[in-house]
């Protein structure tokens, strides 16, 4: 494939910066393993018993443990081996062929450039490869060839990346590195830049050596030291002077990192100013996409800053972000700039801007005495599409934030009822609302059993029987007394009003269920009812 081919159709730009999950589902025997060179949690093994039901489970937990810490760190998160590893469909392309083919058709093109080898996985990038190179007719300068897909945030014309691209070799600026030459077409870009034998902030802080691979030089780094508050304050104003450059130039940039600043001496260089032409995602996209507060590429670079600030004050990454607190720094000054950026308060009410961060104590007394004047014109079409593209990345991080909020969300709250305490809660409720539906229920069916009693004229009308045909209520009989009974019979049956089952005359202690009855019962009135005349018809009759 030729270096100015079309890419095939259909192709997915994926966003490598996402991070990846596993979860063990099953287990399965294997007779073959891989020995890791990292302090990581891995279970312990087992010779006699290793297929018991227990013992599984057991390593299993250790096993989900151990991917868990592979996939929250940071650099193993992004490592081209994890990403196979976790998804292999989407990673199963071999991107160092790729970049081969890329870069020897374009030496049939630039026959004067050769490349003597190939850096392997010195970068981070899964997408973006390394060539040691040199000039044919100059074989002892060394130069670094870097070719790179395009990424998910690539939103300008290709007619407008390919001249944007070639632009950046004009670029000239004290603390940007120049470049020799780049060029791009619709699939991916390439860049020549000097190679610096002294490598890069990074290399400096973590005492490694440029050409060994990313993961061995700054994964386990056997000395952890931050550099001397001289260096911090030098570099750290260089590297702000120079994003205040980008910014009013309106380029947009979101790729700081110690890595991205090579060191020339005693001055910082910008790198990879590309990359956001590209549409490559940043370094620390999975932290600045977990807080809604930042979503301009302005803030993304003052938020790199302070990653970049914490790792040259205390040679190592922060462990957590955002930073509860910070351990003992060679000037309060430091951590007054770190607590401005990298603190939960500064992720919800907002960052300070570049201009800001130059004025404070730390930066605004250093002296800079490189005189070289800043170079970069843009055309004014060119900075139309560069500010619509950085519009739409912008547009693409809101969004990728608004919906890890909302998975976040959902999460606690799934969280929070599947609890012990929670369940035990729910269980209590349970129960009160079933008890209390019992007990409305009992009352609604006294009130309605009173109701029935009480209906009419205020008087309740008594249940009748085959030997009872019209009893009277028990309240109308305490008022009329029985008749005396004819002197030739027996004494008469005793009044039917004791004998009604109907309606029993209350009690005291009448249970609360019956509460409504008893009350009916209370509040009557003797006055409301008519005299009557009772005729019994319960003695026998004798013919």
């Amino acid at each position: 494939m030729a270096f100015m081919e079309k890419p095939p159709a259909g192709k997915v730009l994926l966003d490598d910066t996402v991070p990846l999950t596993a979860q063990i589902e099953a287990s399965q025997s294997l007779h073959s393993h891989t020995i890791s060179t990292l302090s990581l949690p891995l279970p312990p093994k087992k010779l006699i018993g290793n297929m018991e039901r227990e013992f599984i489970a057991e390593r299993q937990k250790g096993l989900q443990a151990y991917l868990d810490v592979i996939t929250t760190h940071h650099i193993l998160s992004n490592c081209e081996l994890v990403k196979k590893f976790l998804d292999p469909n989407s990673y199963s392309v071999n991107y160092t062929e790729i970049a081969l083919q890329h870069v020897s058709m374009f030496f049939r093109s630039e026959p004067k450039w050769e490349v003597v080898e190939p850096l392997k996985d010195i970068g981070w990038r899964i997408r973006k490869k390394y060539f040691l190179m040199k000039i044919k007719n100059q074989p002892k300068e060394r130069l670094m060839l870097s070719w790179a897909d395009l990424g998910p945030d690539k939103y300008l014309s290709d007619k407008d990346l390919q001249y944007a691209v070639k632009l950046l070799s004009s670029c000239s600026h004290p603390y940007i590195y120049k470049i020799t030459f780049a060029t791009a077409n619709e699939s991916s870009a390439l860049v020549i830049r000097p190679f610096s034998e002294k490598g890069t902030l990074k290399d400096l802080i973590y005492k490694g050596k440029p050409k060994d691979p990313f993961l061995k030089k700054y994964c386990n780094p056997k000395k952890i030291q931050g550099l001397e508050l001289q260096q911090i304050k030098t570099y750290g104003r260089q590297i702000l002077e120079v994003l205040k450059f980008l910014h009013e130039k309106g380029f947009p940039y979101g790729h700081l990192h110690s890595a991205n600043v090579m060191l020339d001496g005693d001055t910082c260089k910008l790198l990879d100013l590309e990359n956001s032409l590209l549409g490559l995602p940043s370094f620390y996209r999975s932290y600045f996409s977990q807080f809604r507060k930042i979503n301009t590429l302005e803030g993304v670079d003052v938020h790199c800053f302070g990653h970049l600030l914490y790792e040259m004050t205390y040679g190592r990454p922060p462990d957590t972000i955002p930073v509860d607190s910070f351990p003992p720094a060679p000037s309060v000054f430091v951590v007054s700039v770190l607590e401005s950026i990298l603190t939960c308060e500064a992720m919800k009410n907002g960052m300070p801007t570049v201009s800001r961060l130059l004025q404070m104590p730390l930066f605004s007394d250093v002296l800079l005495t490189n005189s070289e004047k800043p170079q970069f014109k843009i055309p004014t079409k060119l900075k139309e599409a560069l500010k619509t593209s950085k519009e739409c990345i912008e547009k693409r991080l809101t969004e990728e934030q608004k919906l890890i909020h909302q998975h976040r969300r959902l999460t606690r709250a799934q969280s929070h009822h599947g609890s012990e305490e929670e369940k035990k809660k729910r269980k209590i409720l349970a129960r009160k609302k079933s008890k209390r539906s019992a007990y409305e229920s009992g009352e609604e069916h006294s009130a309605k059993y009173s109701n029935s009693n009480n209906s009419g004229s205020g008087a309740s009308s008594p249940l009748t029987s085959p030997s009872s045909p019209t009893p009277p209520s028990t309240a109308g009989a305490s008022l009329i007394p029985p008749a005396p009974p004819p002197p030739p019979l027996p004494p008469a049956a005793p009044p039917p009003s004791t004998e009604v089952p109907a309606q029993p005359s209350p009690q005291p202690d009448v249970s609360a269920s019956r509460g409504a009855l008893l009350s009916s019962i209370q509040n009557f009135q003797k006055g409301t009812l008519k005299k009557t005349q009772t005729c019994d018809y319960s003695a026998p009759r004798i013919s």
